[in-house]
């Protein structure tokens, strides 16, 4: 069985949509159409019931669900034995989100490179849901996020807490309702601010990405909320100041694990996060 027809059937599942998954697959609808057509075929019964509402499963595709990730999962583990480059003895493949690349996740590709230089690495930058799914089909070893989603097929694992502070660019630590930069940390983090901040909920400039933020306030001047790890070297420098009497928010990181992966490989990778984490840690505490 061509192994985009089971791709394709689990994406429809997940979304509940055949126009949903052609997006998120970037193919056409008809192309989206087709796929399901030819496995329906091959298996001799209808798979789904389409409506105003999107598409529900019949008790063939109830039945067929079953199988359809092994498929993918074997396809993947398959795949990634068969590519390992000369003089790697494996590959472990990684996701992150974007705000965890820099720098912890760079700091990590270096523990790898001097620890297991033997393990050829395949790194992917996502949003937390697509890679979730990508971990419990098998496409991803391992994905590293902040608010990950439990799903069958991988596990999750606390890596650290990390401390969201309020920082800004005034010397006196101050921050001003009319510079404030609100930093959309999740939604754990919105219902504590609204709690700390009860006259602050509806911010003249809100930015749904750290970096992005930091990178504003550094150039033009302001306040927020950031990681303390990331913004501890611009308060040595000056550049940035702790807003005295400020709360500070934990903001968990995870580690999300394919099932289907090998462990000796996993078993390496996460010695390599939670050391940067531990680093991480000792240098901000």
């Amino acid at each position: 069985m061509d192994i985009e027809l089971a791709r394709t059937f689990l994406e429809i599942v997940r979304v509940r949509s055949f126009v949903r998954a052609a997006e998120q697959l970037n193919v056409s609808q008809t192309t989206v159409s087709a796929r399901v057509r030819t496995l329906e075929q091959q298996l001799g019964r209808p798979l789904f019931v389409r409506n105003k509402n999107g598409a529900s499963l019949t008790p063939a595709g109830e039945q067929f669900l079953r199988y359809a990730p092994m498929f993918v999962q074997l396809w993947q583990r398959a795949r990634h034995q068969v590519a390992v480059p000369p003089g790697r003895r494996a590959v472990l493949s990684i996701g992150g989100e974007l705000s965890l690349w820099h720098p912890w996740l760079v700091d990590w590709l270096h523990w790898m490179r001097k620890a297991a230089p033997d393990i050829a690495l395949r790194v992917e930058v996502g949003l937390p849901e697509s890679l979730t799914h990508q971990v419990s089909t098998g496409a991803l070893d391992l994905a590293v996020m902040y608010q990950p989603q439990r799903r069958p097929g991988a596990r999750v694992e606390l890596l650290l807490e990390e401390k969201l502070v309020l920082v800004s660019t005034n010397e006196a630590g101050t921050a001003g309702a009319d510079n404030y930069v609100y930093v959309d940390w999740g939604p754990d983090f919105a219902q504590h601010h609204e709690l700390s901040f009860p006259e602050e909920n509806n911010p003249g400039l809100f930015v749904s990405l750290g970096p992005l933020a930091l990178s504003y306030i550094l150039e033009v001047g302001g306040s927020g909320y950031f990681r303390q790890r990331v913004v501890a070297p611009h308060i040595a420098a000056g550049r940035l100041h702790l807003v005295s009497g400020a709360p500070s928010f934990f903001y968990p990181v995870y580690a999300v694990c394919s099932e289907q992966a090998d462990d000796e490989l996993m078993a390496v990778a996460l010695a390599g996060l939670r050391s940067i984490a531990a680093a991480g840690a000792s240098e901000t505490g």
